[in-house]
């Protein structure tokens, strides 16, 4: 397990980044995952991670295991590195956009 001073650090980076609700986030997987012909359970909605991180939002800092830390890591970094992407020029960024939702961060959020 981290140390305190790590795991302090760990939870402000990865709530600096996860800037969507548990309920927005809950909700966009529902919706990413819905088709014309199937959808998954609500529980089951979405890919590993971003049902990962709705879990880590409704824990204590207290609760947490070492994969909740895993993955808390794995979601700073991606938001870090994609946040670089997010202010080239591109013609569409609803794609790069979508991704990061899936892990908890909305790029048009303040």
């Amino acid at each position: 397990m981290a140390d305190a001073l790590e795991l302090d650090a760990l939870w402000e980076d990865f709530h600096r980044v996860v800037n969507m609700t548990s309920a927005d986030l809950a909700d966009w997987l529902r919706v990413r995952d819905s088709g014309e012909l199937t959808e998954p359970l609500p529980d089951d909605a979405g890919p590993p991670l971003g049902r990962h991180v709705l879990s880590i939002l409704q824990k204590r800092r207290t609760d947490l295991t070492e994969e909740d830390l895993d993955a808390m890591r794995e979601v700073v970094e991606t938001v870090e590195a994609r946040a670089d992407l997010e202010n080239e020029p591109r013609s569409d960024g609803t794609a790069l956009r979508h991704r990061l939702m899936t892990v908890g961060h909305d790029p048009l959020k303040p």
